[in-house]
């Protein structure tokens, strides 16, 4: 999986990360609210995708991509309900691995 470029300051060359990411999601709930997707990668970590935009979200997943806004801070908790190893922002996704509407095959789009 490749990572996509992200935003750094001239001065720290930290990355700009927003108070908030859009997180794609199963579209089941739990008892702690929306499932969060996870992936699982050829080297046996979990990643969590993350958008920093919507838009991103719907250009590298999918426009059927179910998602929920989740704080920034808050994804250390996400960590403790849902494990996952490493967090990729704003990477896009095949085309074969992007949801599809109800009712539609991969190979309609």
């Amino acid at each position: 999986m490749s990572s996509a470029p992200v935003h750094t300051t001239e001065t720290d060359k930290h990355p700009i990360i927003p108070p908030v990411l859009y997180l794609p999601s199963t579209g089941a709930s739990s008892k702690w609210g929306a499932e969060v997707e996870l992936r699982h990668m050829r080297d046996g970590r979990v990643a969590l995708l993350a958008y920093t935009a919507l838009d991103r979200l719907a250009t590298c997943m999918g426009p059927h991509q179910p998602w929920v806004l989740y704080r920034t801070e808050q994804l250390d908790e996400l960590g403790g309900v849902q494990s996952y190893d490493v967090i990729y922002l704003d990477v896009p996704m095949p085309r074969e691995l992007w949801r599809q509407a109800k009712g539609e095959a991969a190979d309609e789009q």
